[in-house]
């Protein structure tokens, strides 16, 4: 397990958020960052692979509906070339059916955009084993 889950609520962490619109990424972005965070945004699934090879995150916040490659493509392709890669998705569609894509995909978490309460806490403590589709923060 990274070290990045051990860390506490106001250690740094390396964030890269994946959202193909630039406000929801500021939004995100003031939802996790806290000082000393190093965090990057990719606008599209497309370039998620090759920042992430140059920048190694501790979590990969992916949206779902986005330009080019889509994002439970892109966290397919991202978790074939970097498997310890740890990605959550963060997106406005709650059914059932993309959470479950999502966790196909090799997705660990789940978030909806309209509550990102939780966000913070969840990337800095230990990941649960499991998958609860009835919590508020969807393990995957």
């Amino acid at each position: 397990m990274s070290p990045s889950f051990t860390k506490q609520m106001d250690s740094p962490v390396k964030i890269l958020i994946v959202d193909d619109n630039q406000l929801m990424r500021q939004i995100i972005r003031g939802s996790v960052a806290r000082p000393g965070d190093d965090i990057r945004e990719c606008s599209d699934g497309d370039e998620v692979v090759s920042t992430y090879q140059t920048f190694q995150a501790d979590w990969v916040l992916m949206d779902i509906t986005m330009h080019g490659l889509d994002g439970l493509k892109a966290t397919r392709l991202l978790k074939q070339q970097f498997p310890g890669a740890h990605i959550a998705i963060v997106t406005q569609h709650a059914g059932k059916e993309f959470r479950d894509e999502a966790k196909a995909a090799g997705a660990e978490r789940y978030f909806l955009k309209d509550d990102l309460s939780t966000l913070r806490q969840t990337l800095v403590r230990n990941i649960p084993s499991g998958f609860d589709p009835e919590s508020e923060s969807k393990t995957l």
